[in-house]
C-alpha cells in the first residue's frame, strides 16, 4: 500500500504484546492464532482482538506472499530514477497514479535529491523492461530523464520492520 513517508501520522502506541505479536506475523504472517498466542503466552483471543485493533489502525497493511522472481519469470530487478520536466501537486500525483496502474512498478517513492522519483521494477527481460520504458516515461511528455540501475545479485531482501520493545511504563 503507498504510505506517506512525510510522518504526519503520529506512531501508534505499541506494547509489548504488540511489538511481540508484529515481529512474529512478519516473520510467518500464516500462523494460526493458537500457536501465536502459545509463543506469546497469551490467548489466541487476545491475539484476535490485538490484529483486528492493529488492522483498524493501519499498523497492519495487509498479509502477503513473498514470491521469489527469478522462478516465476521475473529475474530483472531494476532501480529507476525519474526526473518531471515539471513539477506540482496535480502532476507529481497523477505520475504516482500512473506507476501505480503498471504491474511492473513494485515500488515508488517521491525522493528528494537529484531526481523526483525511485522506483523498483520487476520485468521478465531487457526487451520488456525496454517496452516499459517506452510505454511509461516516453510516451509521457512530463518525464525529463530517467536513469536506470539494474540489480546483480541481492545479498538482503527483507520486509520485516525492526521493531523494539516499548520502554518500562510505556503502551497502551
Amino acid at each position: 500500500m503507498p504510505q506517506d513517508l512525510d510522518q504526519t501520522d503520529s506512531p501508534v502506541a505499541l506494547d509489548e504484546l504488540d511489538t511481540a505479536l508484529l515481529d512474529l506475523l512478519q516473520r510467518d504472517a500464516s500462523l494460526p492464532l493458537r500457536a501465536l498466542a502459545d509463543r506469546l503466552g497469551t490467548s489466541p483471543a487476545t491475539c484476535q482482538r490485538r490484529i483486528a485493533q492493529l488492522r483498524a489502525s493501519g499498523v497492519l497493511q495487509r498479509q502477503v506472499a513473498i514470491v521469489d522472481r527469478a522462478k516465476v519469470g521475473r529475474p530483472l530487478t531494476v532501480f529507476v530514477s525519474v526526473e518531471l520536466a515539471q513539477q506540482n501537486a496535480a502532476l507529481l500525483t497523477q505520475f504516482e497514479q500512473r506507476m501505480a496502474a503498471e504491474d511492473a512498478v513494485m515500488a515508488c517513492y517521491e525522493v528528494s535529491g537529484e531526481f523526483d522519483f525511485l522506483l523498483v521494477v520487476s520485468a521478465t527481460s531487457m526487451a520488456q523492461y525496454h517496452a516499459f520504458t517506452r510505454a511509461a516515461f516516453s510516451s509521457n511528455h512530463n518525464v525529463r530523464s530517467f536513469k536506470s540501475t539494474f540489480a546483480m545479485h541481492c545479498s538482503k531482501f527483507e520486509t520485516r520492520i525492526p521493531l523494539h520493545t516499548p520502554a518500562a511504563g510505556a503502551g497502551r
